[in-house]
């Protein structure tokens, strides 16, 4: 089940790259609140399937899954329950703000790399 998939892996540096830069200079109304979150369930995949031989659907559904409690955590602050309310870092990794946009967006990011997925296996 563990293998190394340098596709993935460098699909997923690409995306982490893509991530820091809207993080840094994108201060707009429209990539940084809803690209960030479409792109970032396409990262953990490609994360995850770098280095993991996992089932498609499995692997898909997990994300969605993780990303949905990650954005069900910040609806209950769960960064301040925890007492890292004053931790930049975790207040960035975990998030502080629940939205029912990200969910859509986490969504349509998983829907785009099922598609991409289903085109390859064709």
């Amino acid at each position: 089940m563990l293998s190394f998939n340098s596709k993935y892996f460098y699909l997923a540096l690409l995306l982490l790259i893509t991530e820091i830069i809207i993080a840094t200079w994108a201060h707009d109304a429209f990539i940084r609140p809803y690209g960030g979150d479409f792109l970032v369930v396409i990262l953990i995949y490609c994360l995850v399937k770098s280095f993991m031989d996992s089932p498609v659907s499995p692997t898909i559904l997990g994300v969605l899954v993780f990303a949905y409690a990650v954005e069900i955590s910040q609806y209950f602050h769960l960064v301040n329950l925890l007492g890292l309310g004053n931790s930049k870092l975790a207040r960035i990794i975990m998030g502080t703000s629940f939205s029912w946009t990200d969910m859509l967006m986490y969504s349509l990011g998983m829907l785009l790399v099922l598609i991409i997925e289903l085109c390859r296996k064709r």
